[in-house]
């Protein structure tokens, strides 16, 4: 499988990193000697997933004692996560937190992903701990960290500075890990700030992210104090452009799509993490319809990315009363080829000759059979880590035979134990 099409008893070439042609087994049996050949037979071939939209440090606060469930997006934030997670990391636990994260990615197919650290007392050398545990684990990556002024103004330059050196970075520049300029949202940013993010994103030449409307405590935060919605009021000092990376986009209104799709804004859906939180359900469906570039991510929140496509492919059926919505097809899109386009990876997320080798192999032992017209929903409804036999990026096997090679699962599970319980007793 393609993005796009789905070839019986066909197979792919790879030289190094990248894939020289897909073709006929038979064919490419006899054009191209191997010195290894995988078989795959009975199995699905795929594109790697993308999780555009990850928080490797979330995985610390899974199961966290919370004495009294804050009340709305806003207490949840304040009264919760800031205090009591972001502001109390450090770089051990940022470090571990990634270990488990790309593990539990590599698990579920994923063989590419973006990053946003939220931990605004780790600068400067947060990202450098990050991408020491990103290169092990063979995965190709973007990495930033969160800027904003709610602790301080010279706290979030702090940040968009660390941002800034790790774009430069001679050591990961060009290779599977990058970066980019992060941003947080209106109610934490200042327009000053904002512009000052954006001119750093452009001279360095790369994207710029920030989270969108996630639920209705943003929208009704910018129409008290600029009189305007959220999307409305960035476009009044012209920050939107194809640049622009915005993740969540759950509370917006027809127009704001539309200012967001003339600009080629690029975009995240998390299905899942946006129910925890009690954001809402994004108008994903609408938003595909105008022609926003759109891919899925975990948020961070459940990390098997056959449960996010899941909850992508469901979610929206029930909340339109539309059968014929988010059919298995955008899905399988979203994660893949157009996730890559979303964050900005080039030449991932299909498997064509000239993209890099970034491919998973899925079993294909389904208790019903298996058609061309039905391998999508298969996938989506009926797959789990367990049934992903090989994940490859850029050429490496990072799992085979159902183990993942570039981690210890008990040694990352043990570190992540630990690291939780620090951070845990922290609270208490």
């Amino acid at each position: 499988m393609d993005s796009r099409t789905i070839h019986k008893d066909w197979g792919v070439a790879i030289t190094g990193d990248t894939i020289q042609i897909i073709g006929p087994n038979l064919s490419l049996k006899k054009n191209y000697p191997a010195k290894k050949v995988i078989n795959a037979t009975d199995k699905i071939l795929s594109p790697g997933f993308v999780n555009g939209h990850n928080h490797a440090y979330g995985i610390l606060s899974h199961g966290i004692p919370v004495v009294q469930v804050p009340a709305g997006f806003k207490g949840f934030l304040e009264d919760f996560w800031w205090p009591n997670v972001e502001d109390r990391l450090d770089h051990e636990m940022i470090a571990v937190a990634m270990a488990r994260s790309c593990y539990e990615m590599i698990d579920s197919g994923v063989t590419s992903f973006c990053d946003i650290l939220e931990a605004p007392n780790t600068v400067p050398g947060a990202l450098q701990a990050e991408a020491e545990i990103v290169q092990k684990s063979g995965l190709r990556a973007t990495l930033c960290i969160e800027s904003c002024e709610r602790i301080s103004a010279e706290n979030g330059l702090k940040c968009l500075r660390e941002n800034a050196d790790f774009v430069k970075s001679s050591n990961y520049r060009n290779e599977l890990i990058n970066g980019m300029i992060c941003t947080h949202t209106s109610f934490t940013c200042s327009e000053k700030f904002l512009l000052q993010a954006l001119e750093m994103s452009h001279s360095l030449n790369c994207s710029l992210h920030l989270h969108l409307s996630e639920s209705p405590y943003e929208p009704e935060y910018c129409l008290q104090k600029y009189g305007m919605r959220p999307v409305n009021w960035y476009d009044s000092f012209d920050f939107w452009s194809e640049n622009i990376l915005a993740s969540q986009l759950v509370v917006l209104e027809p127009q704001e799509i539309d200012i967001l799709c003339q600009n080629n804004v690029r975009a995240v859906h998390m299905p899942l993490s946006n129910c925890e939180v009690g954001g809402g359900i994004a108008p994903v469906p609408q938003i595909l319809a105008k022609g926003l570039t759109m891919g899925l991510g975990t948020d961070g929140y459940i990390n098997n990315f056959f449960e996010v496509m899941r909850g992508a492919f469901l979610i929206h059926k029930a909340n339109n009363r539309d059968t014929n919505v988010m059919p298995a097809e955008t899905v399988f899109n979203m994660a893949t080829e157009a996730g890559a386009k979303a964050v900005g990876f080039s030449n991932v997320g299909s498997l064509d000759a000239g993209y890099v080798a970034d491919l998973i192999i899925i079993e294909g032992n389904f208790p019903t059979p298996l058609t061309e017209e039905n391998i999508l929903d298969q996938i989506i409804l009926y797959r789990n880590p367990a049934e992903v036999s090989l994940v490859m990026t850029a050429g490496k096997i990072l799992k085979e035979n159902g183990i993942v090679l570039t981690l210890d699962e008990e040694q990352v599970r043990k570190e992540s134990c630990e690291a939780a319980q620090k951070l845990w007793r922290k609270n208490s």
